[in-house]
């Protein structure tokens, strides 16, 4: 009897284990030049075991591959459209007729709308403060409107930023002075509304503004020296940061409201931190803390989660830095960095790769042997190519930072060329470089061939305009 009973309770620990590991997330990003159909992404998020996707937008090629999927969906709404839906309620009962009702009627299983995406950025310097509140109530009451408020809730994804703690404890934490009032307000209106607050959290981003940050306290090894907090100490800069919200929340009187994790993650290149043994450590590190369903010490159970991001998006800004292009599990192609345990659907497999993917002819674009360092028309020609493509790979300690001069000219061509879906005049540079059948990547430093997509997905550069850049430039270095 005793043996039963030690049965059924491991059964129940694996059930419970694989319902808190299922119910991860994704952020699907889609600032891409050459995105993978989202049929084919979807397929690769079905395989993998995610469970639930956050989207920026409400793109139709993607909202229509949701369809009857069996996605949880959070649907986004810019932040250049708060302004719009705060200042007019018919704005936002058409927004969402059109990216919600529409959908949901069609299949789509719209949980939640992300109204705008970290509005209250201190680098924002306040653009969006007097338009975000109002947008959110116009939103719930289109949603009230349309028959839609208890299935789909209203939510803002906002940064860590808007809260902080003096001491660096989290008992100490609350919401940002400047905007104290205006966050008390929006917890109560989503509290009234029975939605929930989510939070986007990076200890990466700590590491990279701040070279005093200590290293270990980013992971979950429980190697870092931890930061006592009365009874509880902590060893890692998520779960310290988590609580600290939940303080903050419990000062103001709403300790329970519900919270999502909108977005966590790891980049993989584009700064020295950023690479995919850090990446695979703390992802893989995120999902098997929160597996054991113990939470935080000031919120014990089960995370809402979703990870950023799933693929890499290289038409993303770099003001933030070069890493932002370089967040996905997967690369452009969807091919998994590394191995990742999601929990069911990959336990023993790892990750996928996206299936049925079609590539442009492996061919490369490189300089050309002869061509010498010296040459005057390089510098011109460089600057041009990674201006209008992603040489975001280069630098260093980066997954190129070993090449060569050569190589590093060659990277640019070569990302140029295949952005460009290998288009012969993409590849001339006033003849300085050359196509090749030999492939150019070395070590950790891919070139990769493009993808192919639909003509009105591609950012292939009208080639008229190309061949007189080209043209111009030549007849100016032709003349010095």
């Amino acid at each position: 009897m005793e043996k039963v009973k030690a049965m059924i309770l491991l059964l129940s620990c694996i059930s419970l284990l694989s319902v808190r590991v299922n119910g991860i997330g994704a952020n699907w990003g889609t600032q891409t030049s050459h995105p993978l159909p989202p049929d084919t992404v979807v397929q690769m998020l079905k395989e993998n075991g995610f469970s639930k996707v956050k989207l920026f937008d409400a793109e139709d090629g993607t909202m229509n591959a949701l369809k009857k999927s069996g996605f949880e969906v959070m649907v986004g709404l810019p932040n250049d459209m708060l302004r719009t839906l705060a200042t007019s309620v018919k704005a936002a009962e058409n927004w969402v007729s059109k990216n919600v009702s529409a959908y949901v009627n069609d299949g789509v299983n719209i949980r939640y709308v992300a109204v705008g995406n970290e509005p209250f950025l201190e680098t924002y310097n306040g653009s969006f403060l007097q338009t975000t509140f109002p947008a959110l109530q116009n939103v719930q009451g289109a949603l009230i409107k349309a028959g839609l408020s208890n299935q789909v809730k209203v939510t803002i994804p906002l940064n860590a930023d808007v809260y902080q703690s003096s001491t660096g404890k989290p008992s100490d934490g609350d919401f940002r002075t400047d905007i104290h009032d205006l966050m008390v307000a929006i917890v109560k209106f989503l509290s009234d509304n029975s939605a929930a607050f989510t939070v986007n959290i990076y200890p990466f981003i700590s590491l990279y503004s701040d070279s005093n940050f200590p290293v270990e306290y980013a992971f979950f090894d429980g190697n870092a020296s931890p930061v006592v907090d009365g009874s509880n100490a902590y060893t890692n800069m998520f779960d310290a940061n988590l609580d600290t919200l939940i303080w903050a929340l419990k000062k103001n009187g709403y300790g329970n409201l519900p919270i999502i994790v909108g977005e966590i993650g790891w980049p993989t290149d584009g700064d020295m931190n950023a690479n995919t043994q850090y990446a695979q450590r703390f992802n893989q590190g995120f999902m098997t803390h929160i597996s054991t369903g113990r939470g935080t010490p000031m919120r014990p159970g089960p995370i809402d989660a979703y990870l950023f991001s799933l693929i890499d998006e290289d038409e993303k800004s770099i003001q933030p830095g070069n890493f932002e292009r370089h967040w996905g599990i997967f690369t452009y192609d969807g091919l998994p960095k590394y191995q990742l345990n999601l929990g069911i659907g990959n336990t023993s497999r790892g990750l996928g790769k996206a299936r049925g993917v079609q590539y442009l002819d492996k061919k490369w674009c490189v300089l050309k042997p002869n061509i010498a360092l010296s040459d005057l028309r390089l510098a011109d020609t460089i600057s041009y190519a990674c201006s209008n493509a992603d040489c975001t790979s280069l630098g260093y300690k980066t997954s190129c930072g070993n090449l060569d001069t050569r190589g590093n000219i060659s990277y640019a061509f070569d990302n140029y060329f295949q952005k460009n879906d290998q288009d012969d005049v993409a590849c001339d540079f006033s003849g300085l470089a050359t196509t090749t059948n030999m492939d150019p990547s070395t070590g950790t430093c891919r070139f990769g061939i493009m993808i192919m997509v639909d003509d009105a997905s591609s950012f292939k550069l009208p080639q008229f305009g190309l061949l007189i850049f080209i043209f111009v430039l030549h007849l100016l270095l032709t003349t010095l």
